[in-house]
């Protein structure tokens, strides 16, 4: 546990709220501002808030200013400027009013505590107030009461219990029974709110956590959880999220370039063939030989980059619809597949799972459906001699870091043209590969990627749960994704671990055909990412397989 070492305060009358507190600990340091703590909240643990109860006592008044002024004058350093007590302890007891009962370890350590203007009594400061005034506020009792009384009732819930509810527990759970269907009684409930509250508070329909049965209507047993809406809605975006976004989307842009580069291998100079290839090169060669290559690299940077873009409009397209709004795009910059997506926030609470499900699904459908079209097109450029001119050289082993695409390639090329140390391919095949890899990548059900938010919305949040377990054992593993798999992982568990949001109606199921089109759509994200076996290479052609 951390010990108080300093503790200042500074308070300005007649405003009771205009003070500042600064608190210095071991390993830590905060200062908090009276009048900005309702712009500035911090998120602060009750757990680790119970474990510190801090209680600050100033006393200001003009007989105890002159009595440590002459204190100070004969020595007597204990007592200066406003005599203050500062105490830490692991308990929830109140300390006593005197020094005598301090700690040892704190009653060495005299905090300073300086005065400006009229004198205040009993100003005091704990560990729970401290937690009201930075995290996230709180549902108010009274409207609670209110609630309680006039929103609920015996023809729609009937309320039993009450629970905290939210990440910190800054709202309400109502806890009881239903008296009607469940989206006809959400649906007068929130209109209902609405009249009583106006636009103050979010109402919530989900799950009973840790109920004993299902409903007797059927399905599972539900609650309503109520939170303010400058709480629960997400906050604009920033400028310097926008700059942030745009410095993402210009080296986006250049790795989309060097992967074009880097396609044409074969006719690259032989002294940067080796430095980017050989590990024992040290001395970089002269980067102006690659500017011939840059104009010849220009139309699969746009094929990688039109792929990205159509991924978001598709978001997008089917978010506008619904009123859901959509934070800028945050491009993800890879050397190796040009981009691996973007990172795309909801800005708006989903009113519904099937929502989540549509907008999530509508992005990955809208590049994948781009990205099999260059994909198909340039298999079937590469056969055609008229357009020989244009085609690259590329190992024949890239065709087995896929079992789908090697699979499509094995059947359009044919076994002489596989069976090869390199195969001649249309830029187009690149890009369209580097698509469909990127998107199957976002569709894994882990996290917030799409496929993330696609499995919560459909089977719930501990199908995701028990879906992102499995994949980030296959990526750890490298059977999924091959040498990207340890890349996208730690990409996934720095930016994408966190499942979304719940939505305002998170029971009602998405229906079949959905869970349906998922379901296909994860076997087919499966099949993308899985490498063909060597074994498997060798009896379909694909590749050229050595053995030793």
């Amino acid at each position: 546990m951390a010990t108080l070492t300093s503790c200042s305060f500074r308070l300005t009358p007649p405003n009771r709220f205009n003070f500042r507190v600064k608190i210095k600990t071991s390993n830590a340091n905060f200062c908090l501002c009276g009048a900005s703590l309702s712009k500035r909240r911090r998120m602060i643990s009750k757990e680790n808030c119970t474990r510190l109860n801090l209680i600050v006592r100033s006393c200001y008044n003009d007989k105890n200013n002159t009595r440590n002024e002459n204190n100070a004058t004969n020595g007597e350093g204990e007592n200066r400027d406003n005599s203050n007590l500062a105490t830490m302890s692991s308990t929830d007891e109140k300390p006593d009013d005197n020094s005598e009962n301090l700690p040892t370890s704190l009653s060495n350590r005299n905090p300073t505590i300086s005065s400006i203007g009229p004198s205040h009594n009993n100003f005091q400061v704990d560990s729970f107030k401290l937690m009201e005034l930075l995290g996230p506020e709180k549902v108010d009792p009274a409207d609670v009461k209110a609630i309680k009384e006039k929103l609920f009732g015996y023809s729609t819930f009937w309320v039993t219990k009450e629970e905290q509810f939210g990440d910190l527990g800054e709202g309400i759970l109502f806890l009881g029974n239903l008296r009607a269907k469940r989206e006809d009684v959400f649906a007068k409930l929130q209109s209902h709110l609405a009249e009583i509250m106006g636009d103050k508070y979010n109402l919530f329909m989900v799950e009973e956590p840790n109920a004993e049965g299902p409903d007797p209507r059927g399905g599972p047993r539900v609650s309503f959880g109520m939170l303010r809406k400058e709480v629960s809605e997400p906050g604009p975006t920033t400028l310097w999220q926008y700059v942030i976004a745009l410095l993402l989307f210009l080296l986006t842009i250049g790795s989309s370039v060097e992967l074009g580069i880097a396609s044409q291998i074969n006719r690259l100079p032989p002294e940067v063939v080796k430095y980017f290839t050989d590990p024992n090169a040290i001395e970089p060669p002269d980067m102006q030989l690659l500017l011939p290559f840059v104009d010849s690299a220009l139309p699969l940077a746009y094929g990688v980059l039109g792929v990205q873009l159509f991924h978001e409009v598709g978001h997008f397209l089917a978010a506008f619809p619904r009123k859901v709004k959509l934070s800028i795009p945050y491009f993800i910059p890879n050397i190796t597949l040009g981009s691996f997506g973007a990172i795309t926030q909801f800005k708006s609470i989903l009113p519904d799972r099937k929502t989540k499900v549509d907008i999530s699904l509508s992005g990955p459908f809208a590049g994948a459906s781009l990205s099999l079209s260059m994909f198909t097109i340039g298999l079937l450029l590469s056969s055609n001699p008229a357009v020989a001119g244009d085609l690259v050289q590329v190992p024949s082993l890239l065709f087995q870091g896929s079992l789908l695409l090697g699979l499509i390639s094995r059947a359009a090329l044919g076994y002489t043209a596989m069976h090869a140390a390199t195969v001649s391919i249309h830029p187009l095949v690149i890009a369209g590969w580097c698509g469909l890899t990127t998107t199957a990548f976002n569709m894994l059900p882990i996290g917030c990627l799409d496929g993330g938010r696609a499995m919560q919305g459909a089977f719930g949040k501990s199908a995701l749960i028990a879906s992102g377990l499995a994949t980030y054992t296959l990526l750890g593993l490298g059977v999924l994704g091959g040498p990207l798999s340890l890349p996208w992982g730690l990409y996934v568990l720095i930016c994408q671990r966190t499942p979304e949001k719940p939505c305002l109606n998170d029971v009602t199921e998405v229906g079949t055909w959905r869970k349906t089109i998922l379901t296909i759509a994860i076997i087919l994200v499966v099949m993308t990412l899985l490498p063909v076996w060597d074994e498997l290479a060798e009896e379909l052609g694909i590749g050229l397989v050595t053995t030793f």
